[in-house]
């Protein structure tokens, strides 16, 4: 009978404790719905702020409705010479901006590495210029360049240069410092040299990696090269921006579908081609297991 009593007390306190677990927590459920109240009433307030009102929203769509029929059927109206020449240009841009900004991003990720170069003043100072410098985007750059030194792609490739060497030497470095010690530590148990450790230690296990960071840059150069145009640093943007300002909307919407097959063929190639490093790296790995 104790046992019993005993097991019967158990479920009864176990049913009390649910109960009150399942009970609803009117002050509780008051907060949350005040919380929320707030939450939207701050939206409110800042979307009105920005100048966000429904009769705005309704005459803008039907504005961009409208310009969406002057847009078609896209055509180059002529100017197809003038167009592949600009979207030639842009892809020159990118790919001179992301190998000027690799060629200078590598030794200062070397540098920026506190694995390698083991000086905690350099290390701090260097990152810490390193997040200042990446504050900056190409963009802004690209204004002040423009009106100091004029129009053209040349400003365009400089400002990228400036806005994305830091953020790719913080990747690099990064990079570095996540490798595998195993090899490093061998190849200085044999007396390798630094320069030694670098070339066929650290290399050979980061460079796939580096190389498909700098392929996203190239990336995101081809994309970032179209906002450059619009304020004059060359490229297919400096084409968009005419055709904008004189309403020529068929030529905009055929730039645009130009731009848009460049960009996803370019995609779809650097993601093809970062497999292939990712894939030859960890095979790499597994054979530097197999020696070991």
């Amino acid at each position: 009978m104790t046992a019993a009593a005993d097991t019967r007390d158990v479920i009864a306190r176990a049913q009390r404790v649910a109960a009150q677990a399942m009970a609803p927590h009117h002050g509780g459920r008051v907060a949350r719905w005040a919380a929320w109240g707030a939450g939207l009433a701050a939206l409110v307030a800042m979307g009105g702020d920005l100048g966000f009102s429904s009769e705005r929203l309704l005459s803008g769509i039907l504005r961009a409705g409208h310009l969406i029929t002057l847009m078609w059927p896209p055509t180059p109206a002529g100017q197809a010479a003038a167009i592949f020449k600009a979207l030639g240009q842009t892809i020159a841009m990118a790919f001179l901006g992301t190998a000027l900004v690799v060629v200078l991003a590598l030794p200062l990720g070397i540098v920026g590495a506190r694995t390698i170069v083991q000086q905690p003043v350099v290390h701090f100072l260097l990152r810490r210029l390193f997040d200042a410098a990446r504050t900056i985007p190409s963009l802004v750059w690209a204004m002040i360049l423009v009106a100091a030194f004029g129009l053209g792609p040349r400003v365009g490739v400089t400002a990228m240069v400036l806005a994305e060497t830091p953020y790719l030497a913080k990747l690099f470095a990064e990079t570095m410092e996540n490798r595998r010690q195993g090899v490093i530590e061998s190849l200085q148990a044999a007396g390798a040299t630094r320069l030694q450790v670098l070339r066929y230690g650290l290399m050979p296990e980061v460079l796939p990696l580096m190389t498909g960071k700098a392929l996203l840059l190239f990336e995101s150069n081809i994309r970032a090269s179209a906002a450059l145009g619009l304020v004059g640093a060359g490229g297919i943007g400096v084409l968009l921006d005419s055709r904008i300002e004189l309403l020529q909307l068929d030529q905009v919407a055929w730039i645009l579908m130009l731009f848009i097959i460049l960009v996803l063929t370019i995609d779809l190639s650097s993601q093809a081609l970062r497999r292939r490093l990712i894939n030859a790296k960890s095979y790499n790995l597994k054979g530097m297991d197999a020696d070991a």
